[in-house]
């Protein structure tokens, strides 16, 4: 059996399982899609396929502009975006047979490139992230050759995830591959079967929302004063799925918490906005900074500012405070004072102003400085 008639049968047997998936491809890559379409029987695996081409794109498949358009981190964001389609799109099928495929790849073209030729593929599932990277030699295969190695890694890759017979392609570049396995919780959390999971088996009463992308000395120093000034131990909240940003992959799940060492507490959600936050804890405390606190308030994210005043109202109903951090916004530190709060809730907002701290430093511009790196 030659090779194109192997793919042609492990295809199928992609097919003729139980699974079912989303596939997106940023561009390159994308002939793995049109491989898989292309035999009969793909109605019963392929639920959508998706390829964001162009930069802007990209950019609103992810709701974000990502700091590369070809990178690991896009990539498991790109998977857990498919997967978390899949989920919308077939509820009949057990949660367990479904699963996100994503592509991200700078490949060969008819000009020189300055950069490296590379790929990733990531695939996102209840139980795991799973990915493959990869830097190609340059000069050593034409776009289609190369076009061709990414198919065959990624028909590889959805096999593995449906339980079936692989063979991954023999080459002579180094490839990384990485799983993570959901930790206790994380599935279930992302289930929607239970609400958050924490580090410590207590109710937070003390929350410090965030990404945590990455973690710096700003939110050490945050967390420290809050400490200090309620006598209670921080928990670290990071969203897996918030309401204008994708989900978490378990690659970015695992990266944020490792950043704690052992007596930091941390706490994971599906509670995107500050009054489901609220509902999920009552009777606590949120350490916000004050940019954050100009977004709480801006009426555009809500039908009306009777609709936001009455979204408010949990505040006082679940008695949650906050702490408020002055915090460099759009060029300008700003502190509480600076900002008009409602006469309604005015009393559970205390304020940390530039003369207890002050902290520039923000992930964006680590982010983008490593970026540069």
């Amino acid at each position: 059996m030659d090779l194109l008639e192997l793919r042609k049968k492990t295809i199928s047997n992609i097919h003729e399982s139980k699974f079912k998936f989303v596939i997106v491809s940023s561009g390159g890559g994308s002939n793995a899609i049109g491989s898989l379409l292309k035999v009969p029987g793909a109605s019963n695996s392929i639920l959508e396929a998706y390829i964001p081409y162009a930069k802007e794109s990209l950019d609103f498949y992810l709701m974000k502009k990502p700091e590369s358009y070809c990178s690991l981190d896009t990539t498991t964001r790109m998977a857990a975006r498919a997967y978390s389609a899949a989920k919308k799109i077939d509820q009949k099928t057990d949660i367990k047979q479904l699963f996100g495929v994503a592509i991200s790849a700078t490949l060969s073209t008819n000009y020189e490139k300055k950069g490296e030729h590379r790929f990733h593929i990531a695939v996102q599932t209840r139980d795991f992230s799973q990915s493959i990277s990869c830097i190609l030699n340059k000069g050593q295969r034409t776009r289609e050759q190369e076009e061709e190695l990414v198919t065959e890694f990624v028909i590889a890759l959805i096999s593995d995830c449906c339980g079936l017979d692989f063979t991954y392609p023999e080459i002579k570049e180094s490839v990384e591959h990485d799983k993570i396995a959901a930790q206790d919780g994380w599935a279930d959390l992302m289930s929607e079967q239970i609400e958050f999971v924490t580090s410590r088996n207590q109710q937070p009463r003390l929350i410090f929302p965030g990404a945590f992308n990455p973690m710096h000395d700003g939110h050490i120093a945050m967390s420290e004063l809050a400490q200090k000034e309620l006598n209670e131990k921080v928990f670290f909240e990071i969203c897996i799925q918030n309401v204008d940003k994708p989900p978490l992959s378990y690659h970015q799940i695992k990266k944020t918490l490792d950043q704690f060492n052992s007596s930091q507490n941390w706490v994971l959600t599906k509670a995107g906005k500050f009054s489901d936050k609220a509902r999920l804890f009552p009777n606590s405390t949120f350490i916000i900074g004050a940019d954050t606190l100009v977004r709480i308030f801006d009426e555009r994210f809500y039908a009306s500012r009777r609709e936001m005043m009455k979204e408010f109202e949990i505040f006082n109903t679940n008695n949650n405070n906050f702490l408020v951090f002055g915090r460099e916004y759009k060029k300008r530190f700003i502190e509480l004072n600076d900002i008009q709060v409602p006469d309604s809730i005015k009393s559970r907002f205390r304020g940390f102003g530039e003369n207890i701290f002050r902290k520039d430093v923000s992930s964006s511009t680590i982010r983008a400085q490593n970026t540069e790196e």
